[in-house]
């Protein structure tokens, strides 16, 4: 699957939750390996913001991301819809320090989306694989999320609150194609009681029956609940009467737990690429999920390339004989068995290391070692079929080495070991040279990596 970003540009003008600003927000195209990234064009310099987790400086109210002193707020519900439409690279130009809150809910921006359109780029999706349960979780709220491995990414959310009005509450949803029409309308939610700190805290001057479900939950004297209704610019309600105080209708009886899985999947949106995985929050919120997605970007900056899905009941994409007549060699220098996975601009292939391999007669007798040389050659042959398997006619063609940078063997390499490669284009081809960057797997640890450059050259 390749990367994704808008056809073209669109905007939103509209009051912030917090701040009651008047706020324009315009979406722009961006070049692959891009990602989410928002510029506060109103300040001096118009600094630009990685939309990522490491970046979240506050979760009150909302998710906050700064660099330097210029921050930008309640971001959550574009960032979902980005993230649902599978939209890889995106720049937010805004004029203030959040984005407008519109109705609430991420339906304009995924309405938005739709309109405009989006386009197809040339680089691959680098999705992050859950591959064991991964689980965050918070003893003092009893928040908690876990992750679970999965082909596809969904989410189980389950909400409570000591309410009469909101108690237990869950929302799911199987499949982001229908984060649209079952998710993206459902609108945050604030209980009466919490209104009052939140003003004292020069918050929500935006906040409306509009753009907010508000939950009355709570008798209290009618004076004072006539002046928290005056607070909110809202008619006055018997203090008798519990439920919601909004004009609209709820959008479903589980609305305000829709309103969780909407904010989780903005926040999963921080860890820069698309997940792959099942994800079940407990009483999520935005605390727990940006310390779930920055435990996540912890794992990506700490090794560059996740190491590739190998499923051995999976038919391989090209096996040994398909691999016999894309490359010359033979035994016993055919160092690649099998190919499992190949995009534009990169391919995964596999080498079963085995006692019977000819060069352990000498490398060691005693304690047999795969030769860091071998590991090269096979990366190389690996990305000798990427190369030719473009080509109209791959059997006229052989590769060559040129150069080979940057080698590092981090653990040596056993009888019983499968190698898996994974060997990407660093460059586009420029008169029939390529390089590439190939790293070597055993399990989830990084072998050997490398660079190399190779010619292609037509056979005599």
């Amino acid at each position: 699957m390749n990367q994704i970003t808008l056809k073209g540009e669109f905007s939103f003008t509209g009051k912030g939750l917090h701040t009651g600003l008047e706020v324009t927000a315009r979406f722009l195209p961006a070049p692959e390996n891009h990602g989410y990234k928002i510029k506060r064009i109103d300040l001096e310099g118009q600094p630009v913001i990685d939309a990522l987790a490491e970046n979240v400086v506050a979760t009150n109210r909302g998710t906050v991301i700064a660099k330097g002193e210029a921050r930008v707020s309640t971001i959550e519900h574009a960032m979902a819809a980005l993230y649902a439409s599978g939209i890889d690279n995106c720049l937010i130009e805004v004029n203030a320090p959040e984005l407008p809150i519109l109705d609430g809910s991420a339906k304009p921006y995924c309405d938005a989306i739709a309109a405009t359109g989006t386009v197809e780029q040339k680089a691959d999706k680098d999705f992050y694989y859950v591959k064991q349960r991964i689980e965050v979780r918070d003893e003092a709220t009893g928040s908690s999320i876990i992750v679970l491995p999965d082909d596809d990414f969904s989410l189980d959310v389950k909400i409570n609150f000591n309410s009469p009005v909101l108690n237990n509450q869950f929302a799911t949803l199987e499949h982001m194609g229908r984060f649209a029409s079952d998710v993206a309308a459902s609108r945050t939610f604030v209980f009466v009681r919490e209104v009052e700190p939140l003003v004292t805290n020069n918050l929500i001057k935006g906040g409306d029956l509009d753009n907010a479900i508000v939950i009355y939950d709570s008798p209290m004297q009618q004076a004072e609940l006539d002046r928290l209704a005056d607070l909110m610019g809202v008619p006055h309600k018997d203090v008798s009467d519990l439920g919601y105080l909004n004009n609209i209708p709820l959008t479903s009886d589980n609305e305000p737990a829709r309103h969780k899985l909407l904010d989780l999947v903005g926040d999963i949106a921080l860890i820069g690429r698309p997940l792959k995985g099942r994800v079940i929050a407990t009483r999520p919120g935005h605390s727990i999920n940006t310390t779930f997605a920055k435990k996540i970007r912890k794992e990506i900056k700490h090794q560059e390339v996740q190491a590739p899905v190998y499923n051995p009941n999976k038919e391989p994409l090209m096996d040994n004989l398909r691999i016999r007549e894309l490359l010359p060699h033979r035994y016993p220098f055919l160092l690649v068995d099998k190919i499992i996975e190949k995009g534009s601009n990169y391919i995964v292939g596999v080498k079963n290391i085995t006692a019977n391999e000819p060069f352990f007669q000498g490398h060691f007798p005693q304690e047999p070692v795969l030769p860091g040389v071998l590991q090269i050659e096979a990366m190389a042959q690996t990305g000798g079929i990427l190369v030719l398997s473009g080509l109209e006619n791959p059997e006229l063609y052989s590769t060559y080495f040129m150069k080979i940078d940057n080698v590092k063997f981090r653990q040596k390499v056993v009888p019983g070991d499968t190698l898996v490669f994974h060997v990407s284009f660093m460059t586009e081809l420029r008169r029939g040279c390529a390089m590439m960057k190939g790293y070597a797997f055993v399990g989830e640890k990084i072998v050997t990596e490398c660079e190399f450059m190779a010619q292609i050259i037509k056979n005599k």
